[in-house]
């Protein structure tokens, strides 16, 4: 059902985008602030980190450079604050996803456990690393706006002068598409409730007394189901008309085939390696090398054993439906509860997700930002290694607490 789920998801985003509603919302949002630059970058920093932990918005973040680069240049800021809202934004976002179904859903579905076990770790751990990543950026922004000569791209005299025409371009957002941003906000909402345990969680101390109402068994059909009739709702609402709706729902889950047929791949993969007992042969080989390691030594080993994957592996979806049934019984065998294992996961393909040159969205960015991947990296650097030392802190400190 994983399957038929990420191409109800892809269908989904596909006809919101289709619908002009989230680009519209997002420029109609830069434009609202475009004379308090602080409050602004934090701002489109937040949307992008909530989206990228949600559901995953990357590949998404392309269609939005066109729009920030003139609007940051407008503003006195370069192109490096431009590529680093989006970047640091949504890939910080994607770093700590909470419920991000291509992600920690793939993830914890092939471990054994549900997507909201391991979900208060990973809320407190975007809540700081994304404030760290605003922070980054607001200073960088700062100094460059003040110094013009400290930015690490360069900025041209004319640059300003030329941006400030491409953003009056900018459309009203209509009332069919702040509705449409309504459901579409509405449509995540209803997955992450129905996704979160909340009889579990409602068990302990005064919840057993207040009954909570929940959808019951809610889970990848049920939330593929929500997806795909949202999908359609919001075509006819958006005015794409029957056959336009039909047509952009194909295009969209055509679009996400290939991050679909990955997962099965490996699913294919690990049947493979578990049959002819490669599986065990790892597990045991991994059970001598962490045995004797305390919890918090293992999830940081974990994390760190992910990041040369996530290089060779470029779908988080892939790698989360290729490593998790050996990180999983790994962790029981290390006495950690096995979202310890998922967090580590999606920690270390969020951080090479952030410099990965194999990156289509790195690379498309850079390029549409016209900025250098060279330039990029010493920019970036300093806060990807500060990411790696908070993540490693956190999921150390999930493992021993789990």
């Amino acid at each position: 059902m994983i399957f038929l789920f990420v191409l109800a998801v892809g269908a989904f985003i596909t006809v919101t985008m289709k619908t002009g509603a989230i680009q519209t919302g997002i420029g109609r949002l830069a434009l609202r602030f475009q004379h308090s630059g602080s409050v602004l970058i934090a701002i489109l920093m937040g949307v992008f980190a909530l989206g990228g932990t949600t559901y995953g918005m990357w590949e998404e973040t392309l269609g939005f450079f066109v729009l920030l680069v003139p609007l940051t240049l407008a503003l006195g800021y370069d192109r490096m604050v431009a590529a680093s809202i989006i970047f640091l934004g949504a890939g910080t976002g994607v770093l700590c996803s909470t419920v991000n179904p291509f992600a920690t859903g793939v993830a914890s579905d092939a471990a054994g456990i549900s997507l909201g076990e391991g979900i208060g770790v990973r809320i407190v751990m975007w809540v700081v690393l994304v404030t760290m990543a605003i922070a980054y950026v607001l200073r960088y922004a700062r100094r460059v706006r003040s110094e013009p000569s400290r930015s690490v791209v360069g900025i041209s005299p004319t640059d300003a002068e030329d941006a400030r025409g491409l953003i009056d371009d900018v459309p009203a957002l209509t009332g069919r598409q702040k509705f449409v941003l309504v459901l579409f906000a509405g449509a995540f909402a209803v997955m992450i409730y129905g996704f979160i345990p909340w009889n579990d969680l409602w068990q302990e101390g005064w919840g057993k007394d207040f009954p909570l109402w929940t959808f019951g068994s809610f889970y990848f059909p049920e939330a593929a189901a929500l997806f795909f009739v949202m999908a359609v709702v919001v075509g006819l609402i958006g005015k794409l008309g029957e056959e336009g709706t039909v047509t952009t729902i194909v295009a969209g889950a055509a679009d996400f085939l290939g991050a679909a047929l990955i997962i099965v791949l490996a699913r294919g993969i690990t049947v493979v390696m578990k049959n002819t007992y490669m599986t065990d042969t790892v597990l045991h080989w991994m059970e001598d090398a962490v045995s004797g390691t305390s919890a918090g030594v293992f999830g940081v080993i974990t994390l760190i054993v992910n990041i040369p994957i996530a290089f060779l592996v470029p779908s988080s979806s892939g790698q989360a439906a290729l490593v998790m049934p050996i990180l999983a019984p790994l962790a029981d065998f290390a006495d950690v509860a096995r979202s310890v294992a998922v967090t580590a996961y999606q920690s270390a393909s969020g951080l090479v997700n952030l410099i990965t040159p194999t990156s289509a969205v790195i690379m498309g960015g850079l390029a549409l930002s016209k900025v250098g991947y060279d330039r990029y990296l010493k920019f970036v650097w300093p806060f990807v290694l500060v990411a790696f030392v908070v993540s490693c802190a956190f999921v150390a400190g999930a493992a021993v607490l789990s």
